[in-house]
């Protein structure tokens, strides 16, 4: 058979009938009794667990506050769909693995995504389908999706229910594929292809996103220096004695911020740094000990050491921090830039630099679970804009595990799994005269959970409802 060939796979009368008008089919019998499947099973939905993300979103007001940045050029009087209406219905189907604005056409018509957005599961009226949910996605301005990225910053904020005493700035970007003939695509050496580069920001100690930026190219220093003053004035408006502590490999090691921060208070940074000639002979007497206690020992020896360093693009010179690991691999020499004079050299290393490693995780789950770099509108505006959709999905999704699922087990669940077990439940949707009614399996096995989290969060909403 010929996969590369939609043709080769063709069923003449039968791809081309309607799933809702087509004949039973037939599958292998069960003892004596044939076995039929059909569509004709009435208001059923295989994402019932999203439930579970509505009441977590009212109270965050993310959508809300989203859309209410958002302006409408379209005339009141044949308007359907609400800008609030659309962003909801395209954040709650990628928070169910529905990335593809394709997938509206059908789900427009699923019960649960009716109830996700207000409306009756039978008499309601349909959601709104690709062609409208792709002109909402290509008319965002630029200014616009800033004001976005500060709603998320916002959030982040208010995530925290007193001032933290440190947050850790993880910064860093992952590949983006352009697909085909896209604004600003470029191509990028180090890759080796054409791709974006977005630049996600995490919070390094909790997880927490903070706000992610669809780019082109890294930025040059100047650029970057722009990002992080916009953020740490924000972050200082709200927490103006918290430690900030800026941390990436070792392309953010930019002379111009490195500069910036050392001048502001309550803010540091530490980034990987380049390896060169220089930096080679300052650590090659650490080196050469590594190697002796290697020959000795025979097991892997790992050495840390710090000392002076000043580039030829820096003002001055500044602590640099050297970890050399020998082991039947060879000889690995790594480099970390920091103005944290006091820490220890081992603990600055592996337990503040080489944290930055959960973030890989976090984006892990933002790109590949929640696939984040479905970006291929042509319009670059629109991409940022799709980036931002997947942010607020990931927060809503974040916030239901670390919030809702606290002391369960699915605490430390991935996103996909929460998808896959939690969000992907089949049920009958059913709406009656004064209430509606949706019918999990008898034999549903994470009934436990749903009942403890469902519970909590009508407590919120009554309390809530009370004040």
């Amino acid at each position: 058979m010929n996969a590369s060939n939609p043709k080769a796979y063709t069923i003449p009368g039968v791809d081309s009938m309607q799933a809702d008008r087509a004949a039973p089919l037939q599958l292998a019998p069960v003892g004596a009794k044939a076995a039929f499947l059909d569509f004709d099973g009435g208001r059923l939905s295989s994402d019932a667990g999203l439930v579970l993300l509505k009441d977590p979103d009212e109270q965050l007001g993310l959508t809300r506050d989203l859309a209410a940045v958002l302006s409408d050029p379209r005339d009141p009087r044949r308007v359907n769909f609400t800008r609030h209406d659309l962003l909801k219905q395209r954040v709650f189907q990628i928070a169910a693995g529905y990335e593809d604005a394709n997938d509206a056409n059908t789900l427009r018509h699923d019960p649960i995504f009716k109830l996700m957005l207000d409306r009756l599961p039978e008499s309601g009226a349909p959601l709104a389908s690709q062609p409208t949910i792709s002109r909402f996605e290509n008319r965002v301005a630029r200014t616009e999706l800033y004001r976005m990225a500060r709603v998320l910053v916002d959030q982040f904020i208010a995530s925290y229910s007193r001032p933290p005493k440190v947050i850790v700035l993880d910064f860093d970007d992952t590949e983006d594929p352009v697909h085909g003939e896209q604004e600003e695509a470029r191509y990028d050496g180090y890759y080796g292809g054409y791709c974006f580069l977005p630049l996600h920001l995490y919070e390094g100690l909790s997880g927490r996103l903070i706000t992610t930026i669809f780019k082109a190219k890294r930025f040059t220093g100047a650029q970057m220096l722009a990002v992080l003053k916009r953020l740490v004035k924000r972050l200082r408006q709200a927490w103006p004695q918290t430690l900030l502590i800026v941390r990436g490999d070792s392309h953010f090691a930019y002379p111009e911020v490195m500069q910036w921060i050392e001048a502001q208070p309550e803010l540091s940074y530490v980034t990987g740094l380049t390896s060169n000639n220089v930096l080679k002979e300052l650590a090659r007497q650490v080196a050469e000990q590594a190697k002796r206690a290697y020959e000795c020992d025979g097991g892997k020896i790992t050495r840390f050491h710090s000392t002076r360093y000043q580039a030829g693009t820096w003002s001055r010179s500044r602590r640099v921090v050297i970890k050399v690991e020998v082991s039947d691999q060879g000889v690995n020499t790594r480099f970390v830039v920091t103005d944290m004079e006091q820490a220890r050299a081992k603990v600055l290393y592996q337990q503040i630099y080489c944290a930055r490693g959960h973030m890989e995780n976090d984006i892990k789950e933002h790109k590949r679970y929640l696939k984040s770099d479905r970006t291929s509108c042509h319009r670059f505006e629109a991409n940022q804009f799709r980036l931002l959709l997947h942010s607020a999905a990931y927060v809503l999704l974040d916030t239901l595990r670390r919030e809702v699922l606290r002391i369960t087990p699915w605490a430390c669940a991935t996103m996909e799994t929460i998808q896959l077990r939690l969000l992907k439940l089949g049920a009958r949707v059913q709406e009656f005269t004064n209430r509606i009614k949706i019918s999990l399996p008898s034999a549903c096995p994470v009934a436990p959970v749903l009942r403890r989290s469902l519970t909590l969060l009508a407590c919120v909403r009554l309390t809530n409802q009370a004040l």
